[in-house]
Formats: C-alpha cells, sequence, structure tokens
C-alpha cells in the first residue's frame, strides 16, 4: 500500500511534482473511476506502489451545462477540478505538527513527500481534500489529514500523525492503513495491519469499522494473511 511499503522516494519511474502552487504530472498517470466498487473518489490501492511523491488523484468534475435527453458529453468537455497546493496547507495548518512542518521538504529538486487524493466523504458539495506525509528515505506515510472546505478555506477535519500511517478515500469512506512490525520485521514486510474505517457523522468522523489482519512470513518475505480477523462493526 502506498507509503507503507519501506521503499525510498529517491530514483522511481513515476514522479508528480509539487511546488509551492503547482502540482504537476510527470510520467506514467493511472485514471480509475473509484478503485473499489461504487467509490466516489480515487483511491490508489492494491499492491505496493513504486511511483515517487506527491502523487495527485482526483475525479472529474461533473459538467456545469444540462445534457440533451439521449446524449452523453463529449469525452474531455467536464471542468478540470481546482487543485489546491498541498505543501502550502500543510505550513499554514495550526494542527499541523511542528516536526512535520519541520521536515516537510524537497526530497530531491522540487519533490515533496506528499500524496494527494480529492473525493466527497464530507457531504460537502466541494470535494475533500486527503493529504498524506511520507518520509523521503523509506517512504513511510508520517501523517495523514482530511480538508473540507468551509466558506471558501479549507478546514483540517481529521489528522492521524502516529506513523506509519497511510490514508485513502473509499466508496465515501476514510480508510486508514496502518502497519504492524516485530522486532525483527523488514520495513517491507510487517507483521499485521490495522486498516480503520471512518465515516462523517455531520460534525466530524467517526470510527465506523476496524479489522486487524496477522501475516505469515512464507518463504522470502512472502506475506500471507492469516486466518484470524477481528472487526468492529
Amino acid at each position: 500500500m502506498r507509503g507503507l511499503n519501506g521503499q525510498s522516494l529517491s530514483g522511481r519511474s513515476s514522479l508528480v511534482l509539487t511546488s509551492a502552487g503547482t502540482v504537476v504530472l510527470v510520467g506514467t498517470v493511472l485514471f480509475a473511476a473509484g478503485c473499489s466498487t461504487g467509490g466516489t473518489g480515487l483511491r490508489d490501492g492494491g499492491p505496493a506502489r513504486t511511483e515517487s511523491v506527491a502523487r495527485n488523484t482526483q475525479p472529474t468534475a461533473a459538467p456545469s451545462g444540462p445534457v440533451a435527453p439521449g446524449h452523453s458529453p463529449a469525452a474531455g468537455t467536464a471542468n478540470p477540478l481546482k487543485k489546491v497546493d498541498p505543501v502550502a496547507l500543510l505550513k499554514a495548518d495550526p494542527k499541523v505538527s511542528a516536526e512535520i512542518k519541520r521536515d516537510l521538504k524537497p526530497c530531491t529538486g522540487k519533490e515533496y513527500p506528499v500524496d494527494v487524493s480529492y473525493g466527497k466523504i464530507t457531504g460537502s458539495s466541494v470535494v475533500d481534500i486527503v493529504v498524506n506525509v511520507l518520509s523521503c528515505a523509506d517512504a513511510l506515510g508520517r501523517g495523514s489529514y482530511v480538508y473540507r472546505s468551509d466558506g471558501g478555506k479549507y478546514e483540517n477535519v481529521f489528522a492521524d500523525e502516529q506513523p506509519p500511517v497511510y490514508a485513502e478515500i473509499d466508496r465515501g469512506d476514510l480508510v486508514v492503513s496502518k502497519p504492524v512490525y516485530g522486532k525483527s520485521d523488514a520495513l517491507s514486510y510487517p507483521s499485521g495491519e490495522d486498516v480503520i474505517t471512518y465515516r462523517w457523522n455531520g460534525e466530524k468522523f467517526a470510527e465506523q469499522d476496524r479489522v486487524h489482519s496477522e501475516y505469515s512470513n512464507v518463504g522470502d518475505g512472502g506475506a500471507q494473511p492469516a486466518p484470524a480477523v477481528s472487526q468492529k462493526n
């Protein structure tokens, strides 16, 4: 999973560069309308990814005008979603710790260790923003944040700064993944993982579900989920 794979952010093949006021996509960009069935935002899920930092995923905005019956809007005519500068957002946020702000520097050149996703998870008419801050050395998630539009500005409505952590949008919910490491575990192969699902209750995110998986080390780091799984409904 992105931000949990323990791989360096330097020297990767696909780059998404984030600098003050600018987000530029370089290399291969994958567009998937909700990685999970019925998703409301774009989610980078599945096996550990090898892209570089500051990946930016976003849904396409709906057409602004009515569509004639029996006709579909032409491809590429939808209005693009307005992006934000995640680095500036984090640095101006009083809820982000001083340590995260101090260490929030480019890994190489102007490449910040930041992943950004856009999607609706708080019931607002404006898309919400999920920001993950990674470490340059091993690409582990150091902090996850959710920003909700409020009167033209973005408000921090969720923060988790207990690493390793990575937040994603899944079918209108906020899903936070936390690998669990034993004393002898390599960064790429944790002993287990906690996956926590949060749902917006109108005022804040409340825990909806929690799944804990334990992995058995098979062969050379071939971790496989153990049958025992605990859930919280």
